[in-house]
């Protein structure tokens, strides 16, 4: 559920942004603030990165996150009443996408945009989200500057404000990698990776939303939506790590739900997975990838990873995250990938031939797998999404000296409709 400056403003409960609300917010003659701005007209499409529109992001941005509202005329600072904004369709929202990154330095990402009422009373809001990216800069020419909100007025910062925001921009970055190196550790933690190699993959929203405890019904939903969305990203002909863990029973950890391993017999342990959805968003992943079942009925070394196991492991990790940001309201994450393997050999990633039966030709022996590091956007378009789950697999086996992602295969940018992500 969402909740935004205009909830607070009316004293609403999280909910969907809906005309019912806009109204109750222009009878009650809200005010402007340091998170709420009213807009009675859009910027028009031509040359928009020339307007104010650019600045009035990056200060928002800059000061926290809040929304703008356009198709709302304000007298002395506070809502009067509602005014038509005309047209809109997708491609003026992707302009404003668009500028969001291109017109601000470094870009804002992760615009929510929605379209509210008919015709005669149409608005528009924009969600612009918190950053830890700040001071976000505004150029004009050889100038630049950075726009921050002073409750109702948007200024310009002064030399001490934008070095302060430099100085939290680092500590935040140092703060994030403190997060990931410790969810790394926990879902690395007690596996057989000396006997083993164990893929290793962690999630953490850059800016958590604040939000109540995930329920177990809502964990659950996450896990049965990331099942078939997985399976959009890499098909069958792998191990997905999901396969092997209980998704209609999560249990209750610190702070998070688990879906614990379920293969437990002799025949399937080699399946062995395990994965949590914390109530901040985030989520980690930790799936053995070394000794699997090979085609030929054999058995391959615990050093041994198969290029498919990677690639499958992958896109469960992403269908996860991806889901479990629509449900906590995250969108920016930092994502850490890492193969741990603690055996006296070198690791070596198999990649696959034409019939499906592994070689290590190509590979390249590992003595330390390096974690791969990424940051995403959970909350952009499905063909861009899924282009980062084909991204990332790839940097993760080029690692082992394997070319060619096989199993996920990404539509063209162009045709965003093909997608069932």
């Amino acid at each position: 559920m969402t909740f935004t400056a205009l909830h607070r403003a009316v004293g609403a409960d999280p909910e969907p942004l809906s005309d019912t609300l806009l109204n109750r917010a222009v009878a009650l003659g809200v005010p402007e603030s340091s998170d709420l701005d009213w807009k009675s007209e859009l910027p028009p499409a031509k040359g928009m990165a020339q307007t104010d529109f650019p600045k009035d992001v990056a200060a928002m941005a800059n000061s926290g996150g809040g929304v703008i509202v356009f198709g709302v005329r304000e007298s002395q600072k506070a809502a009067v009443d509602r005014v038509d904004v005309g047209d809109f369709d997708e491609t003026y929202e992707r302009s404003l996408r668009s500028v969001a990154i291109t017109a601000i330095s470094p870009p804002v990402f992760g615009l929510n945009v929605h379209r509210l009422g008919a015709e005669g009373e149409r608005a528009v809001i924009v969600e612009v989200p918190a950053s830890v990216d700040g001071p976000h800069l505004i150029y004009r020419n050889e100038y630049f500057g950075a726009p921050v909100r002073n409750d109702a007025d948007t200024v310009w910062m002064k030399e001490r404000q934008i070095e302060a925001m430099y100085r939290a921009r680092f500590d935040e970055r140092r703060h994030a990698n403190e997060a990931l190196d410790t969810l790394f550790a926990d879902a690395a933690g007690g596996r057989d990776s000396e006997r083993r190699a164990w893929l290793v993959a962690v999630a953490h929203p850059r800016v958590p939303a604040l939000r109540m405890r995930i329920t177990r019904d809502e964990a659950r939903q996450v896990l049965s939506k990331t099942e078939g969305l997985a399976l959009v990203y890499a098909g069958r002909g792998g191990i997905h790590p999901l396969e092997s863990v209980d998704r209609l029973n999560p249990r209750p950890g610190l702070r998070r739900w688990v879906a614990v391993n379920t293969a437990t017999e002799d025949s399937s342990v080699w399946k062995e997975s395990w994965i949590s959805i914390h109530h901040d968003g985030s989520v980690t992943l930790a799936a053995a990838v070394g000794g699997h079942r090979a085609r030929n009925g054999e058995w391959l070394e615990g050093r041994q990873v198969r290029s498919v196991a990677v690639e499958c492991a992958i896109a469960d990790l992403m269908a996860l995250l991806r889901t479990t940001a629509e449900a906590t309201g995250n969108d920016e994450y930092d994502v850490r990938v890492g193969i741990e393997w603690r055996g006296d050999l070198p690791l070596t990633i198999l990649s696959t031939d034409n019939l499906g039966y592994d070689y290590d030709g190509v590979s390249t022996p590992l003595h330390r797998y390096t974690p791969v590091e990424t940051t995403v956007n959970a909350s952009e378009s499905s063909v861009d999404f899924y282009w980062h789950v084909h991204d990332l697999a790839e940097d993760c086996l080029n690692q082992g000296g394997v070319s060619n992602v096989q199993m996920i295969h990404p539509p063209t940018r162009d045709d965003q409709t093909s997608s069932q992500a």
